[in-house]
């Protein structure tokens, strides 16, 4: 099968690859770019361990070509940390212990990322439904609620203070 070329912005850096159109977004992330963070689980767009960030948007990658990708902005779960220091969803899902077995954690961290920049001060059910597509089976949720709240106000008195 021919191969397309595809340039893109992955966690800020430019990447570009060559592949089949039928590649899905999140195996051009994991297996060309080694990026394997995103998980890939039940690749019909059920559990949103595979979500990223794709201009802007949250996108269950296993539903994505990486074509449809070409030329946009891709932010995984290793772009969140910057400079060696944790994201605050990062450091809340530590803290909050928002996490068990942790394959569902990527995921709902790239949601919950976008959840609070649409918006930033989040109800306890604000953030039951921003992350509904994105399922743990583990939890119970109550933590990560919990989690996305601490990281939430952390990010908010973070922008105060700047």
């Amino acid at each position: 099968m021919a191969k397309t070329d595809i340039k893109l912005t992955v966690n800020g850096q430019e990447a570009a690859g060559s592949v089949e159109p039928r590649t899905l977004l999140i195996h051009f992330l994991r297996e060309q770019l080694g990026l394997t963070g995103s998980h890939i689980g039940c690749e019909t767009s059920h559990c949103g361990a595979c979500t990223v960030d794709l201009n802007g948007k949250s996108v269950k990658s296993c539903t994505v070509f990486a074509v449809q990708a070409d030329g946009g902005e891709v932010l995984t779960v290793e772009g969140l940390a910057q400079g060696g220091e944790l994201h605050p969803l990062q450091a809340a899902f530590a803290e909050d212990h928002g996490l068990q077995c942790g394959f569902c954690t990527p995921g709902m961290l790239v949601r919950a990322h976008r959840l609070l920049q649409e918006n930033p001060d989040p109800s306890d059910a604000e953030v039951r439904v921003g992350i509904s597509g994105n399922l743990c089976r583990c939890t119970g949720y109550q933590n990560i609620v919990k989690a996305i709240r601490n990281a939430a106000q952390a990010m908010r008195e973070k922008e105060a203070a700047q």
